[in-house]
C-alpha cells in the first residue's frame, strides 16, 4: 500500500511540475531556437509513430498510373516554397521554419516514400498536416485523387532537372487552351497565307 501511495504521489508531483513549468512561460516556443536533442528525438519519434499508426489502413492506388503533372502543378503552387524544387536550394520559408521541412529534391529523403508504407504516410501527412510544424492539412480543400497525384509527383521529383520540373508543373488553364487568332495569318514563305 505504501508503494502504491508513493507511486501516486510521484505521478502527482510530476504532473504539477510540468504544469508549473508550462504555465510559467519559461519554455521558449520560438521557431528560431532548436529543441534539445532529447526533446527533438521525443517529438520526432512521436510524429513518426503517430503517422505510421494513423496511415496503416490507407489503400494505395497504382501510383504508376497517376498523372504526375497534375500533382506537379499543385506541388509547385503549394509545396515548393518549403520543400524546394530542382535548382532551388533554399527559400524564405525553408530557411525560416523549424523543424526544417524535408527537401524533396534529394533522393535520400524521398527514398522512404518509395515503399507502400511510405506512400501511405506521405498521403496522410499531405491530407491531415502536422501540428505545430507549418505543414497544412490539404485534405480540407483537396480530394484524395489530387493528393495521390502529389504523392506520385514527390516520388519522381529527385529524378527531375529544372526543365523537366518546369514542364511538369506548368498549369494549363482554359484561357491558354482557348487562344484564337483574328484575321489572316501568314504561315508560309510563299506569301499564300493561311486563314484562321
Amino acid at each position: 500500500m505504501k508503494f502504491l501511495l508513493g507511486a501516486l504521489f510521484t505521478v502527482f508531483v510530476a504532473i504539477v511540475s510540468v504544469f508549473a513549468i508550462v504555465t510559467s512561460g519559461v519554455v521558449n516556443v520560438g521557431a528560431d531556437q532548436e529543441h534539445s536533442p532529447m526533446m527533438f528525438s521525443f517529438l520526432e519519434t512521436a510524429r513518426n509513430r503517430s503517422i505510421a499508426n494513423a496511415s496503416k489502413d490507407i489503400v494505395v492506388p497504382d501510383l504508376e498510373k497517376v498523372d504526375i503533372s497534375s500533382g506537379g502543378a499543385d506541388y509547385k503552387d503549394m509545396c515548393a516554397g518549403c520543400h524546394l524544387s530542382p535548382g532551388v536550394d533554399k527559400t524564405d520559408f525553408s530557411e525560416s521554419l523549424y523543424p526544417k521541412p524535408p527537401n524533396f529534391t534529394k533522393a535520400e529523403i524521398v527514398k522512404r516514400y518509395q515503399t507502400e508504407d511510405g506512400a501511405k504516410q506521405s498521403f496522410w501527412a499531405i491530407k491531415h498536416g502536422i501540428m505545430a510544424s507549418g505543414m497544412p492539412a490539404w485534405g480540407a480543400s483537396h480530394d484524395d485523387a489530387r493528393m495521390w497525384a502529389m504523392v506520385a509527383f514527390i516520388r519522381s521529383l529527385p529524378k527531375l532537372d529544372e526543365a523537366q520540373y518546369t514542364m511538369l508543373t506548368t498549369r494549363i488553364d482554359g484561357d491558354m487552351m482557348d487562344m484564337s487568332f483574328d484575321g489572316d495569318m501568314n504561315m508560309s514563305d510563299d506569301g499564300s497565307g493561311m486563314q484562321h
